[in-house]
């Protein structure tokens, strides 16, 4: 079987056909004559065509050659290029993040692991997407994303789960002192007036799936006064005094501290668990890797702060 003509092979015919000679063009490429020779009649064989013919000492395409040169010099520029994105990844001189979040992770992560990450590679390009938990699941199982963090419980199908890297406190928060002086039940919360974020997930996120469970297992009923998408929303309602809100400690803590929110623990607490998810069996470019390594950093930051 024939086989089929290999880069190096075209990288010698073209500085054959550029220096004129054979012993020029094994100068140039700093190897021994007789070994360019040999992959230059190497790429003949496999042609099945002469490239060169000799006239004075020196080198002329024939029609064949002449015919592959431009194909030739396109697919060794395109393997040379190829090369220096693949050494400017590895270095982490180019190359492109693709992590997903759960959409509130810009209020308390975010800003400041994009900020360091760019000081540490500037040239590398960032896209980091803020979505539900679920759909960036699924957007590093299909590979859209490469990986990202999520909260937990999550579908793993086709996905490698870390082990848990944060872990959050759903609080109660109120503009009423009397309200958050000691942690609040179910029992409470079923008559008070409460304003709950995620309404668009209404029926999957855990938060209100919890909520849902132990209403039924107390014999009450959870109706929200208003249903809004965003955390911070919520908790902007709750300081203008509309009603009562639960946010994720890490969320609201910065808002709740200026707007002199009150907050108090659920009864039994609710925590949140969050992980990082890559796709099973998939490869992480070097920009990825290195992002999560320092998203990691930051997030143990994080946590240290918070128990202190």
């Amino acid at each position: 079987m024939t086989s089929s003509p290999t880069v190096q092979q075209l990288r010698y015919f073209l500085s054959a056909a550029n220096h004129g000679t054979l012993s020029a063009a094994a100068t140039a490429e700093h190897i021994a004559q007789p070994s360019l020779s040999d992959q230059v009649r190497r790429l003949e064989s496999s042609l099945g065509v002469q490239l060169f013919t000799r006239t004075n000492r020196r080198l002329q395409l024939t029609e064949a050659g002449r015919l592959l040169r431009p194909y030739a010099e396109r697919t060794v520029a395109e393997m040379d290029g190829l090369a220096e994105v693949i050494r400017e990844a590895r270095n982490l001189e180019g190359g492109v993040v693709s992590f997903g979040t759960f959409n509130s992770a810009h209020l308390y992560l975010l800003t400041g692991l994009i900020r360091d990450f760019h000081a540490r590679h500037p040239k590398v390009k960032i896209r980091v997407v803020g979505l539900n938990s679920s759909e960036v699941a699924q957007a590093v199982r299909t590979g859209e994303l490469e990986a990202g963090i999520v909260q937990l419980p999550v579908d793993d199908r086709g996905l490698a789960v870390s082990r848990p890297v944060l872990t959050d406190e759903v609080v109660y928060v109120s503009a009423q002192p009397e309200r958050v002086a000691e942690p609040v039940t179910i029992e409470q919360l079923a008559t008070r007036p409460l304003i709950l974020s995620e309404a668009r997930w209404s029926t999957s996120d855990p938060l209100r799936m919890t909520l849902v469970e132990r209403a039924q297992q107390a014999g009450v009923t959870i109706i929200p006064l208003a249903e809004v998408e965003f955390q911070t929303h919520a908790v902007e309602l709750a300081a203008e005094g509309v009603g009562d809100s639960l946010v994720s400690y890490f969320v609201g803590r910065r808002m709740m501290k200026t707007h002199r929110l009150g907050w108090a623990s659920l009864a039994p607490p609710v925590h949140e668990h969050f992980a990082f998810i890559t796709r099973e069996r998939g490869a992480l470019s070097p920009a990825t890797r290195a992002f999560m390594a320092l998203a990691a950093d930051h997030v143990a930051a994080l946590w240290r702060r918070r128990k202190d």
